[in-house]
């Protein structure tokens, strides 16, 4: 399922890579990242269908020591989808109806009623056929609305006013390349093939941390598992050291989960999972990305790890992680909009819906 859904991915650009026409004449949308209302009449909600889908959208965030919903969930029934609840920012309109609808499929608009917004409706002809729809493209749900999620994050990050010009300055300086991070983490410390942002400094709950680093290109074995996490740890071990000689940071290979995958037309190794220092108590979650500079005969690697105990990471992370897909290397300074993912190929975007003959 992953590898097909990246497939997708990388085939379109997303349709929202400026602000659209429609946020210039619609109101603001309303919800926090990852608020989810589902509109659907209340006897499929509570239906094995609408269970199936509730299922979905409360699965748990990857990677990240602790159970948490990927979305926030909201419910109404259409007669309650009033004027107020059309400003949500993520909804999903269910449509099932045997005098309508021949199959089921997805449609997507954007920038309906609020803006940012996305609206996925799923049509249907069945309860029994949305139920199965629905379960095998979980997935596809998912990083649709992540997507949609990352590249409004990307959006606000691509503003002068909100990104870190210190880091940027640093990364093309040091590595040639560009990257946008919030202009709230504002410590860097630089090594050798190495830089490190963080906002240590600002006394927060949470630590939030960027690094990116690189190393020679010397063949496919650089993007094996293992070669993964024993550079990980090594670099971590030299520029990240605890308070005491014998306290590193090293990697939690019990829960790492690396694959590969595309963007931009280039192969991508993504991995996420746990990290932990060395006899402390310190960990929490991170996410590499990592890619061939060409030109340079190089590997970058670009990451986010966090440290936030006692708090919630799944949104944290994901935001964090919106910005890894802002690097950008120096083959690729003439790609426009080059901060922003592509979405998944869902449907033809503004279509009619189908009608049963």
């Amino acid at each position: 399922m992953r590898n097909s859904f990246f497939l997708l991915l990388a085939t379109l650009l997303c349709i929202s890579c400026g602000d659209s026409n429609n946020s210039l004449l619609t109101p603001p949308s309303s919800g926090l990242p990852y608020e989810m209302l589902v509109v659907c009449d209340k006897d499929t909600w509570e239906a094995p269908a609408g269970r199936a889908l509730f299922d979905v959208l409360d699965s748990d965030v990857p990677a990240i020591p602790q159970s948490e919903r990927s979305f926030r969930i909201s419910f109404t029934e259409p007669a309650g989808f009033t004027r107020l609840l059309k400003s949500f920012r993520n909804i999903i309109e269910v449509k099932i109806d045997k005098t309508q609808f021949t199959q089921t499929k997805f449609k997507y608009t954007e920038d309906k009623y609020a803006a940012p917004q996305m609206i996925l409706t799923i049509q249907s002809p069945s309860r029994e056929d949305f139920l199965d729809y629905v379960t095998k493209n979980s997935q596809v749900i998912i990083d649709f609305f992540t997507s949609a999620e990352m590249n409004r994050e990307l959006r606000d990050l691509r503003k002068e006013k909100n990104h870190n010009i210190s880091f940027l300055d640093s990364i093309k300086k040091k590595f040639g390349c560009e990257m946008f991070i919030s202009k709230n983490i504002r410590g860097i410390k630089s090594g050798k093939d190495f830089l490190w942002a963080s906002d240590i400094s600002n006394n927060n709950s949470s630590i939030q941390n960027y690094v990116v680093y690189s190393y020679p290109y010397t063949s496919v074995d650089n993007f094996s598992r293992e070669n993964f996490l024993q550079k990980r740890d090594s670099v971590m071990k030299v520029n990240i050291p605890g308070n005491r000689p014998d306290r590193y940071m090293a990697t939690d290979t019990m829960f790492v989960d690396v694959y590969d995958t595309e963007f931009r037309q280039r192969y991508m190794q993504v991995a996420k999972g746990l990290w932990q220092m060395e006899n402390d108590m310190m960990g929490g979650p991170f996410v590499s990305h990592q890619v061939v500079d060409e030109k340079n005969g190089r590997v970058i690697v670009a990451e986010t790890f966090l440290y936030a105990p006692n708090k919630k990471k799944g949104d944290l992370i994901r935001k964090l992680e919106a910005a890894l897909f802002s690097l950008k290397l120096p083959a690729d300074k003439d790609i426009e909009n080059s901060t922003i993912i592509p979405e998944v190929i869902i449907e033809d975007n503004g279509e009619e819906e189908e009608t049963a003959k």
